[in-house]
């Protein structure tokens, strides 16, 4: 699980760096608690999947938000939690 949460958020390119370098395009900082980057991996774990599963998870959780985003939420910040993440 700890390794799952590494994979997304350590490497140059990871799957959270490129959420957080999109919403930035659109001027919204994007945060990630822990309990959700968690939760992601223990899916990815569930699903029998692994680090190839994560990116998809995250493509499935990114959607809604990224979907109601608009012009009037530039400049503030969006923070996933766990609750968010269904």
């Amino acid at each position: 699980r700890d390794d799952l949460v590494t994979i997304l958020t350590e490497p140059k390119n990871s799957v959270v760096k490129q959420y957080k370098a999109l919403f930035k395009m659109e001027g919204v900082n994007l945060e990630f608690e822990q309990e959700a980057l968690e939760t992601v991996a223990d899916q990815a774990v569930k699903r029998g999947t692994g680090a190839r599963g994560l990116r998809s998870i995250m493509e499935n959780i990114m959607i809604d938000i990224m979907y109601d985003l608009d012009g009037s939420q530039k400049g503030t910040t969006i923070t996933v939690t766990k609750d968010m993440l269904h």
